[in-house]
């Protein structure tokens, strides 16, 4: 048994290997988790959770890995598409006041199409489903006292950032960081409480569970090049608004084609150039529409960055930590399957929403 915290996601990771289920039940628990995780915990936290579950399976088996792994950003970025919270886009979206909290629950039923048809196509490709598998991980978790703190400080967080955003007009960002300086605040007593020197003379001989609550620590261990990657860009298409391209690109978009079209193109365009700066460009421009076709742009910016690995941070996060197992040629190869759910969930919605 252990005592005290563990990393991220370990109790879910254990419990869900230590089951013993086959793979095919794998696969699909994974998909669905990720799904249901990721409209909480936001769609790249969600990948590299379920993720680190696949690998600790299913290492030996690539091409499964492979399969889980596109499953897994998929129905994380779908799963993000029908929350405020679950993908950078959709928080960029609710912030700029574009759309409310109760719209985006009108995305569920496409988001679940857009995950449900390439998963369903590529469950009838795995190459095995019976055996159930363990990956010698037999613990019993417990989790600490600390834990549950934690968990209410950060369902108190995103309440204060609905609260800001909704009551006070002010920026959400302003409840997540006053949330992050209430966690800070809190690790650096429990850390004096524990008897333990903070400044550096004992930090070795502070046990796990102290060292757990260490903001700073979590946050050195942040997806940093990730991260640069997406400011990298977002600054470049920052750069095209300021030359004006942007509002060229809209006009001949949205004024040529419609705002259907247009949105459906900028859906796939995410994919190549990722979400996040698609949906900062059309925010940047900010075209008139009706709430129905936000929300279209709110999916197809969500949901079509999964036609490729590098279109989310959830395929690019996982890259990363699944190297040799899941890459772009093993995604590009199932592009058509995600591809056939991305258009199935934007005529889903059309017939729901309307234009």
């Amino acid at each position: 048994s252990r005592q005290g915290l563990q990393p991220a996601g370990a109790p879910v990771r254990i419990y869900l290997v230590d089951k013993g289920y086959s793979l095919q039940t794998l696969y699909w628990l994974t998909g669905t988790a990720a799904f249901f995780l990721s409209p909480i915990a936001d769609n790249l936290t969600t990948a590299l959770l379920m993720g680190a579950v696949i690998i600790a399976v299913g290492a030996k088996d690539e091409e499964y890995v492979g399969l889980c792994c596109i499953n897994i950003v998929v129905a994380a970025n779908a799963g993000g598409a029908f929350s405020p919270f679950g993908d950078v886009t959709t928080l960029m979206v609710w912030q700029k006041g574009k759309l409310h909290i109760p719209d985006f629950i009108k995305l569920f039923v496409p988001s679940l199409v857009n995950w449900l048809v390439p998963a369903s196509i590529m469950g009838l490709y795995l190459s095995t489903s019976g055996e159930p598998v363990r990956a010698g991980l037999h613990e019993t978790v417990r989790l600490h006292p600390a834990a549950l703190h934690v968990i209410l400080m950060f369902l108190l967080t995103v309440m204060l950032a609905t609260g800001f955003h909704s009551f006070a007009h002010l920026p959400p960002v302003l409840g997540m960081v006053t949330g992050l300086g209430v966690l800070k605040v809190y690790g650096y007593v429990m850390t004096v409480l524990s008897g333990y020197n903070v400044h550096g003379t004992d930090l070795d001989r502070i046990p796990k569970h102290v060292q757990a609550l260490d903001v700073f620590k979590r946050l050195a261990q942040a997806e940093w090049d990730t991260l640069l990657f997406f400011y990298g860009v977002i600054m470049s298409v920052g750069g095209l608004g300021l030359l004006g391209y942007l509002d060229k690109l809209a006009f001949f978009a949205y004024g040529t084609f419609g705002p259907p079209v247009a949105n459906i193109a900028l859906g796939i365009l995410s994919a190549l150039v990722d979400n996040i700066p698609v949906m900062f460009a059309v925010l940047s421009t900010d075209p008139r529409m009706s709430d129905a076709q936000w929300l279209l742009v709110t999916l197809t910016a969500g949901c079509g960055g999964s036609i490729l690995s590098i279109g989310s941070a959830a395929g690019v996060g996982l890259m990363g930590t699944a190297r040799g197992l899941y890459n772009f040629k093993v995604h590009l190869k199932w592009s058509w399957a995600v591809l056939l759910g991305y258009f199935s969930s934007v005529v889903v919605h059309l017939l729901l929403n309307g234009k």
